[in-house]
Order: C-alpha cells, then structure tokens, then sequence
C-alpha cells in the first residue's frame, strides 16, 4: 500500500472505531506498515474520529519519527508485532467495552462456541497485565503474537492484525462481536461448546480454504500461557501447558493436540 491510501484507510478505520464505541477520547491506535518498511501511524493524544490524513505520523521500521508529527506513544506495541510477524501489515489497538470486560475480568476469549470465528480468526488469549507504553506491555505479548491473530491485555484493551489494515479491523470487530455473545450467553444460562469432531473440520476448512495456517492451529486448543512459546501442534517444552489449575491446588498440565481432541471427546459423550 502506498502513503496516501495508508492514510486515507486509517482515517476511516479511526471513524468506523470511534463511531462503534471501541474507543472513546484519544484511546487506541493504528498502523499500516508500508512496503518500503516505513509506518503511518496515529499520532499521540488525537480523538481517532477527529483524525486528518495530514495530522498522521510517519516513522522509519524503529519507530524513529521521519515528520514532525509525534506518533502514538504506544507505536512499541505495533513494531513488537511487525518484527514478531513478517506477514501482517497493519495493527489495531483499541478498548472494546465486551471484549475489554473479559481484559478485565482476567478472562481470554477462547471457547470454541462459534464456527465463523474458529474459521476466520481463532481463540484470543490474555496477555499478563504491562504498564502501557513500556516494555512490560510488549514482553508480556511477545510470546502470543506469533500464535494468534488478536490478543487480549490484562487491565487495559484490545489488539488485532492483518495483511492489510480492513482485515485488522475485521478481527477486531470479530473479537467484540464474540466477547458479546459470550456475555449474552452466561447470562442465559451459559454457553455449549462445538464437539472436538466439529472443531477439526472446521481446521480443515479454514486451512484448505487460506484464512489460518497450520500455525495458527494452536488457536483451536484453546489458552496459550505466556509460558508457552511454541505451538501445541509442534514441539513444545515440557515445562510448559495450557491453564489447568484449580482451587484445590493442582498445577498445569501438558497435552498433546490429539490427547486434547480426545479429552474434549470424551467430555462431549459424557453429556450427550
């Protein structure tokens, strides 16, 4: 993409969030990293439905300003997932009061309860609680990034990317949208997962078809720790697992991918 249509798409991306409430005042930021390596960037303290093409910023790969106008002061969480990701080119962070609640409430958005959304974006973990604008934000995300196409924080928000920026968007309204359902659901009563059978298939749509890799199959077994640094469909420290503590005491454990479909199988047929 170049500058000029980089600017005009963030413009319109700021409205669209500003406009739907995922973010109020100067809250969140956006960017689109440009072929040349250089971002465009909204810039510090600027309502994001009050923005102008020109009032943007523009850095060099290092976030060092190449303008006059002084990008967000959370550009440091946009290079963490440039440099983390080769393949995204556009990010955005914003606070989207469903999807924020379950920040908040120290929850992940990652039940699978909904088939379009294991298709297109996958599970959302929780990222531990960083100061924003420091480097505890973006060392409590790095080891999700690679795994997930949309994260939660602890305490403070949302952040999704894509290959261009209306699919960053995408994601991010996608996360909102479920965190919503979610919330409905608990309400009515609470909410009945898809069969493991049903989950696979879905995999294999969602790969045979593009939207996710086999990199992203992670997304589908549920909460990745911050400890867990590789993905569950390859190999992974011992050390590590998915949240398996209860109240009464017990620690994590570390499954396999086949050894969770089964475990989910069997839980399925045991309420069936």
């Amino acid at each position: 993409m170049d500058e000029k249509s980089a600017r005009r798409e963030i413009v319109q991306i700021g409205n669209l969030m500003y406009e739907r409430s995922y973010v109020v005042s100067s809250d969140g930021n956006i960017s689109v990293r440009l072929g040349d390596g250089r971002i465009v960037a909204t810039p510090t303290m600027t309502c994001k439905g009050r923005m102008t093409e020109d009032c943007l910023a523009l850095t060099d790969r290092e976030g060092n300003p190449l303008t006059d106008r002084k990008a967000s002061s959370e550009l440091a969480m946009h290079l963490l997932i440039y440099r983390e990701r080769s393949d995204v080119k556009a990010v955005c962070h914003a606070h989207p009061p469903h999807g924020t609640a379950f920040a908040v409430a120290g929850l992940a958005i990652d039940q699978p309860i909904l088939s379009e959304v294991i298709l297109t974006l996958g599970c959302v973990p929780l990222a531990s609680y960083g100061t924003p604008s420091t480097d505890e934000l973006t060392e409590a995300m790095r080891p999700l990034v690679k795994h997930h196409n949309a994260l939660l924080m602890a305490n403070h928000g949302a952040v999704a990317y894509g290959a261009d920026l209306w699919q960053a968007f995408d994601r991010l309204e996608t996360l909102e949208h479920t965190a919503r359902i979610a919330i409905l659901s608990r309400i009515l009563g609470g909410s009945k997962n898809l069969p493991a059978a049903a989950i696979e298939k879905l995999i294999n749509v969602r790969e045979a078809a593009g939207y996710l890799g086999e990199g992203a199959r992670c997304q589908a077994c549920g909460y990745l720790d911050e400890a867990q640094l590789t993905c569950p469909s390859g190999d992974r420290p011992a050390s590590t697992g998915y949240r398996g503590a209860s109240e009464n005491g017990s620690g994590k454990i570390a499954l396999t991918r086949e050894e969770l479909v089964e475990l989910l199988s069997q839980a399925v047929d045991s309420n069936s």
